[in-house]
């Protein structure tokens, strides 16, 4: 709860950030893949991720990327998200943070 709520106000430092301007849909989930597997195998707790608003704050991948962020096989890494405070982008970016890696037995 404490930590969802730090995420929330951008209390965690963000340790990596990706931006996805410029790119389309299927480019996009296949960066937004990589980047997150990539973070992960890092130890990365918290990232960002960068959508943009689109126009009229109706941009395709501000819809898309949330829930390509719960499904799998992005949402078995990902533990929470939430949208970024202005000062990390606001609603054109969203804090992504993910599970700690469990040392194998």
């Amino acid at each position: 709860k404490t930590t969802r709520r730090k995420l929330s106000r951008g209390n965690l430092s963000v340790e990596a950030r990706l931006d996805l301007h410029g790119y389309n849909a299927a480019q996009a989930e296949i960066r937004l893949r990589a980047f997150i597997n990539n973070s992960a195998s890092f130890g990365y707790r918290c990232v960002l991720v960068i959508t943009g608003k689109g126009v009229r704050g109706e941009g395709v991948l501000r819809r898309h990327v949330p829930v390509w962020l719960k499904q799998p096989p992005l949402g078995d890494v990902v533990l929470a998200i939430s949208d970024a405070t202005p000062k990390d982008g606001g609603s054109g970016a969203i804090y992504v943070l993910l599970r700690r890696a469990r040392p194998s037995k």
